[in-house]
């Protein structure tokens, strides 16, 4: 996650980002802003995934990046590894809810180590 937060910051830097990698950038910038103030921020809609936390074995949290449109994306992010840090895991499209297995099919960057 890391090296593409990196890549989009670089590219929108240089003035050499696509349109659809500029407003990822700026979407998911704002998200992060939020949730380094406030997890709990109303706009995120920040709430654990149990499939994901079992898949895992550690607590993972989804927050909204966008609402409302075909491809909204959604933030996967756990606390740690150090108190107080937050490291976002995994950034894709909200899967299909009402289709069984949908959040298996998610995956998720390494975990963070304690």
């Amino acid at each position: 996650m890391e090296e593409l937060w990196q890549r989009l910051q670089r590219n929108y830097r240089n003035n050499s980002i696509s349109k659809e990698d500029k407003i990822l950038y700026k979407k998911w910038g704002q998200a992060l802003k939020h949730l380094s103030i406030n997890p709990k921020y109303p706009g995120l809609e920040s709430h654990d995934i149990d499939e994901l936390t079992m898949k895992y074995g550690i607590k993972v949290w989804q927050s909204y990046l966008e609402n409302k449109n075909s491809k909204a994306r959604r933030m996967f992010w756990v606390y740690g590894p150090d108190k107080q840090d937050i490291t976002i895991i995994g950034l894709d499209p909200h899967p299909e809810s009402k289709k069984n297995g949908a959040y298996n099919r998610i995956e998720l960057s390494d975990l963070p180590k304690n």
